[in-house]
């Protein structure tokens, strides 16, 4: 059985106050290190317009490139060196989607669930969503991706800004579990069909929206060097516990300290 890791790989420059380096990124990228880690038996599924791409990535025969004709760019700014927790971010917003015929020749026999990581809302049309569903097998959804809008242009990329999907309601369906921070939970509310919203709010911890409401304290963390990546890091670690039938408590608190080493060390976990 194979858990399947969906989205795009980017190239990404990282900018910490006067610091600026260039790497690759993307929530599939970030969250292989975890699964090769903890959870062996994994496909990461990537597009972008550079198959050697898969080099960066912690195993590369567990990597499929789904080849387009572009690939995601993002600036992640952190002005300010004592406060990681907040980022300005610019994009190019790449038009490069996965459709069910780009994934077909690529999917396991048997798998275990899907792990589905847009970085725009062109990255998964719905059609792809309900085909992932169809194999009746727990999915978990970003959400961050399906919200991120252009703002204004700027130096030939685009600026930011988060805003409701109205295919949001179709897309989060039935699905598992889905993760997100505490202000884009603020734009798309609590109010879904599906099992547990997992939210997270960097250094003030994160919680759990199912039956009821699970608190997980943030794990503290004197040494950070570089947040980008963190939220990819928890969600890829509580996904790693709740496969294997640990709590939600106990998913969430692995899911933190694990995401606090990220925090630890510039790039991957």
């Amino acid at each position: 059985m194979t858990l399947v890791v969906i989205g795009p790989v980017t190239n990404d420059l990282i900018c910490i106050g006067e610091n600026n380096f260039r790497k690759t990124g993307g929530a599939t990228y970030y969250q292989s290190f975890i699964f090769d880690e903890f959870y062996k038996d994994y496909l990461a599924i990537v597009n972008c317009s550079d198959a050697k791409i898969v080099n960066d990535f912690p195993d590369s025969d567990k990597v499929k490139v789904v080849l387009k004709d572009d690939t995601h760019f993002f600036i992640n700014n952190y002005p300010d060196m004592d406060n990681l927790d907040y980022r300005e971010q610019l994009s190019n917003f790449a038009q490069i989607p996965i459709f069910p015929g780009d994934l077909e020749g690529f999917l396991p026999e048997k798998i275990d669930g899907f792990v589905i990581n847009p970085l725009n809302r062109f990255d998964f049309p719905l059609e792809t969503i309900e085909y992932l569903k169809s194999f009746n097998v727990p999915v978990f959804i970003s959400i961050q991706g399906f919200l991120r809008v252009p703002g204004t242009e700027s130096n030939n990329s685009y600026s930011i800004k988060l805003d409701n999907y109205g295919m949001l309601t179709d897309i989060l369906s039935g699905v598992n579990a889905i993760f997100l921070d505490e202000s884009e939970a603020n734009i798309i509310g609590l109010d879904h069909d599906v099992d547990e919203m997992v939210i997270t709010d960097a250094s003030k911890g994160s919680r759990v929206i199912c039956d009821e409401e699970v608190k997980i304290e943030a794990v503290k963390c004197d040494n950070i060097v570089d947040s980008t990546g963190c939220g990819d890091t928890y969600m890829a670690s509580y996904i790693v516990k709740r496969l294997n039938n640990y709590s939600i408590k106990q998913s969430g608190e692995f899911a933190s300290l694990i995401a606090s080493k990220k925090l630890t060390k510039f790039g991957h976990y």
